[in-house]
């Protein structure tokens, strides 16, 4: 029965095979014959730039190519919007927008409008495998007036090396730049192993002064390598026209600033009222970057009626940013925000003639500790008082706060 049942399915088998074969073969003969290059459409023979929407090219490629896709003025030059681009066979239409604009070679103008004028569109195709090849021209006018590209006049990265460390010295760098024409601008800096890091993305700017900052970190604020840094200040117009300039900048001495309070004492802890207390307080530098200081120096006595921004005609104020000070305070001072601390001394050890800037600023060095003395006559007529210590950065914060705390009972 089973020998039967063969017999009867073998003529089926092989003129089904056959058939298969033969829809194989004409498939595979219906892609050797496909068009290299289909049809190539453009959505209009004539393009205003900044009036009418880009142009839509769109082309058919039958068979595996490389597409060149060009424009010729009257005079031969060529402008390339796409070379040798690979492209599969597709049965949907490739598409371009073009919007007037061509590369260009120039390493300061990216891209630029082509002036108004008679031109060829060319799409070309050359096969993947094989020497076929084949193309299609199309004529294209551009209407309008001609457009210059936009200029980024007067540039200037100031200073040319910054050391981000927080010490108030350069810590930064501006960017200024004018504009004739509104603009979006970009703004990024290439590191020496090639990270981009973003200063400024797609910003519309008006045709006036601009000034950018750069901290000399990334955007989440984390520290990048000393090296020279390459940026690039990009402008590009509503015509697709796009002009850069380039230029670089040196980060040295990069880091974060820290240090540590590791020993404070106050004393005596029983005094009568017009009498001095003494704190000593030692601080380390913890960092890798000196820390920035000024005073008054160490030894400098204060009275509870003073504060460090009202003696010495105001030369101690507070400054910004940079400046390192360990101070004293007590609980019932009722001064909140800059007046807290009310008493400051510098954190150096050495005395303020040999400071960096003798009677001015110092520096404490990585690893290096300093031990301040200060003293505070007691005129408040408080019978206990609880003093204790910190660490402040002027304008930033307080990096050690009341540590070392000493209640002093205060006799009339």
């Amino acid at each position: 029965m089973s020998n039967i049942v063969w017999r009867a399915t073998k003529p089926l088998i092989v003129i089904g095979g056959i058939v298969l074969l033969w829809i194989t073969m004409l498939g595979l003969s219906g892609c050797s014959t496909a068009p290299l290059l289909g049809e190539v459409v453009v959505t209009a023979e004539r393009y205003s730039p900044g009036r009418d929407t880009p142009l839509a090219i769109q082309y058919q490629v039958g068979r595996a190519a490389l597409v060149d896709i060009y424009i010729l003025d009257a005079a031969g030059q060529r402008y390339e919007l796409r070379r040798s681009q690979p492209r599969a066979a597709a049965s949907d239409p490739y598409i371009l927008r073009f919007d007037g604009s061509v590369p260009t070679d120039d390493p300061q103008v990216l891209r630029r409008l082509l002036p108004p004028g008679q031109y060829t569109l060319v799409v070309a195709a050359r096969a993947a495998e094989g020497t076929a090849s084949d193309e299609r021209r199309l004529p294209l006018i551009i209407d309008g007036e001609p457009i210059e590209p936009p200029e980024i006049e007067n540039l200037m990265v100031w200073p040319p090396v910054i050391s981000p460390n927080a010490d108030a010295i350069d810590d930064v760098a501006e960017f200024t730049y004018r504009l004739p024409v509104s603009a979006t601008i970009n703004i990024e800096v290439m590191a020496p192993n090639g990270e981009i890091i973003p200063v400024v993305t797609r910003e519309e700017e008006g045709p006036y002064e601009q000034r950018h900052v750069w901290n000399g970190k990334r955007p989440n604020g984390s520290l990048l390598d000393a090296g020279v840094y390459t940026y690039t200040v990009r402008a590009e117009d509503t015509f697709g026209n796009v002009v850069q300039r380039q230029g670089q900048i040196t980060l040295v001495d990069v880091g974060q600033p820290e240090a540590r309070i590791v020993y404070s004492m106050i004393a005596p802890q029983r005094v009568m009222l017009g009498e001095v207390i003494t704190v000593t307080i030692r601080v380390r530098n913890t960092g890798t970057v000196p820390i920035r200081t000024y005073g008054p120096p160490s030894g400098y006595e204060y009275t509870t009626d003073e504060v460090f921004s009202s003696v010495e005609d105001g030369r101690y104020a507070a400054q910004a940013g940079g400046f390192w000070r360990v101070g004293m305070d007590w609980d019932a001072n009722s001064g909140g925000g800059p007046k807290r601390y009310p008493y400051r001394w510098a954190i150096s050890p050495r005395p303020p003639e040999a400071w960096a800037q003798p009677f001015v600023e110092d520096f404490l060095y990585p690893g290096e500790e300093a031990e301040v003395i200060g003293r505070v006559r007691i005129l408040q007529r408080e019978t206990r008082m609880g003093f204790y210590v910190g660490l402040i950065q002027d304008g930033v914060g307080f990096f050690q706060d009341r540590t070392g705390r000493t209640i002093i009972d205060v006799g009339f």
